[in-house]
């Protein structure tokens, strides 16, 4: 096994078209929604700036903040996990 595949944790080829699918994926949804990644970067500088304008009573506010993440990031890593499955 080449430095690169262990780097990897796949061969390059599985690993840019997995890629490429999760990008198709995440762009399709991107695109539907209107968003953009400067829309991302402007709501996460947004909701920190808020935080800090709110003080300690927006810790209460974390959880929907984590469930709105969560509602990204554990499809992604289904899709992710779904297409790594080997057997």
């Amino acid at each position: 096994m080449s430095a690169l595949t262990r780097f990897l944790g796949d061969s390059p080829l599985r690993v840019i078209i997995k890629l490429l699918i999760v990008s198709l994926i995440v762009g399709f949804v991107m695109s539907a929604f209107n968003w953009s990644p400067f829309d991302i970067i402007h709501a996460l500088r947004d909701t920190v700036v808020h935080l800090w304008n709110m003080g300690f009573d927006a810790l209460g506010r974390f959880a929907s903040y984590i469930l709105l993440g969560a509602a990204i990031v554990v499809p992604a890593f289904l899709i992710l996990r779904l297409l790594n499955y080997r057997r």
